[in-house]
């Protein structure tokens, strides 16, 4: 089953002060969807976008986005939540609801290449990432004074191979505990496992190809080497599998032989820089759903 309803991209917090989203994935049935609408027809709520899809009608797992508006949600959001309990519980669904007034807390993870950071927040600036950024960490010093003239907190935490899980713990220490998603703006340091599980499915990567492909040092040099006629870039979530976390996006672009290292990496950072200010947008914007190692985008 899936229905598509015409969205709506232009809500934001302060145009839908009492706009709500929920994220429902269960295992698939007859009912699920004239139960939730029930639901919020019950409470007063007017639903504004509905998409569905499931794996498998005969016994996959299904999935669930709905956008909804819901009249003095300060007052009544709380008693909603509880209430669909029982709903949830009927359906063995596993759920979240969000206030979109609520802003998402972003960290930008960042090392000596800026076209992915500056992506971000050329967008943020503009109005387009509807979130904060709260503070950007780095392991080099290069961007310290360009963040600041944004008026984000800018951190330099040096990592050596040695000095690893002190610096993660210092980059936990300054993350603090709001912060609802981290963005690998090209960050060159793989995470460690213990970091991971602090964010399980909430640290978005950036890869410099259409994965799998290219793995290790001087991915476009190996494409080059290689004669590729398309390059590309891929955001996912950071799992312990180096690269190889739910796929959010990605994008390519067609190349020839007359495209030397120099061009195909200027292609490849314009890829990357829009493949990842999607893949945040749409986390965002709470329009993805994980299941085991795919990601479901109702972008």
């Amino acid at each position: 089953m899936e229905l598509h309803v015409k969205r709506d991209h232009s809500a934001d917090a302060g145009q839908y002060p009492n706009r709500v989203r929920m994220l429902i994935s269960c295992p698939d049935g007859p009912g699920i969807v004239a139960a939730v609408s029930h639901f919020l027809y019950q409470h007063g709520a007017n639903i504004v976008q509905s998409d569905q899809y499931t794996m498998d009608p005969d016994g996959g797992m299904f999935f669930m986005r709905v956008e909804f508006d819901l009249p003095s949600l300060a007052e009544r959001l709380d008693q909603l939540t509880e209430q669909f309990g029982g709903v949830a519980e009927r359906f063995k669904m596993d759920w979240q609801i969000f206030n979109v007034r609520q802003k998402k807390k972003l960290a930008i993870f960042v090392s000596k290449e800026d076209h992915c950071l500056v992506e971000l927040l050329w967008q943020w600036q503009a109005g387009d990432l509807d979130a904060d950024i709260s503070l950007v960490v780095s392991n080099h010093a290069d961007m310290k004074s360009y963040v600041e003239s944004f008026g984000i907190p800018f951190h330099h935490i040096p990592v050596t191979a040695d000095t690893k899980a002190e610096a993660e713990q210092r980059q936990l220490e300054v993350i603090g505990d709001d912060i609802d998603v981290i963005i690998l703006a090209r960050y060159m340091q793989i995470i460690s496992p213990s970091f991971i599980e602090h964010y399980r499915h909430r640290i978005i990567n950036i890869h410099h190809s259409f994965l799998p492909a290219f793995i290790g040092g001087n991915p476009y040099a190996q494409a080059y080497n290689r004669g590729v006629k398309i390059i590309g870039a891929t955001a996912h979530y950071v799992t312990e599998e180096l690269d190889g976390g739910p796929i959010i996006e990605q994008d390519v672009q067609r190349v020839s032989h007359s495209d030397d290292v120099t061009e195909l990496k200027r292609i490849g950072r314009t890829i990357e820089r829009v493949v990842l200010a999607r893949a945040v947008k749409w986390h965002i914007e709470d329009r993805i759903l994980v299941h085991h190692n795919k990601a479901v985008v109702f972008n």
